[in-house]
């Protein structure tokens, strides 16, 4: 299709600008939080992948005087491909509304936060989707309330037994070994948090520091990662005129992975997010936000926009605990 097409030329600056800060500032929602946000400026393309098996072999010999030094290579692999699909909704203000809205209520910029609030749950969504879940990483264990077997852990929510502090240690261990890349970030829901700030174990450690309440940091401290992610994100599953059915975005579950701090060719992640930056107007996430008349309907309708790819790179970099509480 011949770019620009007429909806590109709608796109507002100021409104994409407010719907930015609002993803920014989203605190709810840690997509953007776990792994890197890889902009393109392609909607589909390729990335390369590193054999790592001739990273860790021992190859290096001894030289002797005027020999050549001992040699060796790897492989990249160049067939994993990405492809942003683009995702839109819209909100119309009607000409009515608009008017006895009256100029206090800025129905243009409640209207882009609540497209972009619509959108941001798209976008938790989909990372919930690809990466919080079991098949997906090379690890996967489960939580189970009796005696764990072969790939279980004792639910961290039991009153006896309960080992969370020794399971993600034996998990970062078991991840390293592979990869050479010690595991960084935790990702739990509000539910697994509930459990963890009850939990013996960790009530046990604290008690004898003056703190009095069991934080995102401490547990950090405890597990040995840089950062625990604990996302509110909450989604309505009922049908539009049924009965509000909501709840937490993140279940029950516990993803331990290596998230790089930035996009690099030369280092592996768990995840990367890729976002086309490509569009006309497009900000750092990939989302834009027009505004154009829609004079049979007499309204201005804010739409936004937001074109991502959510891929997992590394699956030897993830491990995911399922029903790591009752």
């Amino acid at each position: 299709m011949p770019q620009p097409v007429a909806s590109d030329l709608n796109v507002n600056p100021i409104l994409t600008t407010i719907s930015v800060a609002f993803f920014q500032n989203a605190t709810n929602f840690i997509a953007d939080k776990v792994f890197p946000i890889v902009p393109v400026e392609l909607q589909y393309g390729r990335y390369a992948t590193f054999d790592r098996a001739s990273w860790f072999r021992d190859q290096a010999q001894q030289r002797a005087p005027s020999t050549e030094s001992a040699g060796g290579g790897f492989s990249v692999d160049t067939t994993p491909s990405y492809g942003c699909v683009p995702y839109a909704f819209h909100k119309d203000v009607d000409d009515q509304v608009r008017v006895n809205a009256g100029p206090i209520l800025n129905l243009d910029v409640v209207s882009t936060n609540f497209v972009t609030n619509i959108m941001l749950l798209k976008r938790e969504k989909l990372f919930v989707d690809a990466y919080f879940k079991a098949g997906v990483w090379t690890f996967n264990w489960t939580g189970v309330s009796g005696s764990p077997g072969a790939n279980q852990v004792k639910q961290w929510d039991q009153a006896t037994g309960a080992n969370p502090i020794g399971d993600i240690t034996k998990a970062i261990n078991l991840m390293a070994s592979l990869t050479g890349y010690r595991p960084n970030t935790l990702t739990i829901g509000p539910d697994v948090l509930a459990a963890l700030k009850s939990c013996p174990q960790i009530t046990d450690r604290i008690k004898y520091t003056s703190r009095d309440n069991v934080t995102t940091d401490i547990l950090a401290a405890f597990f040995e990662v840089d950062r625990v992610l604990v996302p509110y994100g909450v989604i309505n599953t009922a049908a539009e005129g049924a009965v509000t059915a909501n709840g937490f975005l993140y279940g029950k579950g516990a993803l331990l992975t290596y998230a790089a701090p930035s996009p690099s060719l030369l280092s592996p992640s768990a995840g990367y997010i890729f976002a086309w930056t490509g569009l006309l107007g497009a900000g750092a996430f990939g989302n834009r936000i027009s505004r154009f008349r829609m004079e049979q309907l007499r309204s201005d309708r804010i739409e936004g926009e937001m074109a991502i790819d959510p891929e997992i790179v590394a699956p030897d970099c993830g491990l995911y605990i399922a029903s790591v509480v009752a």
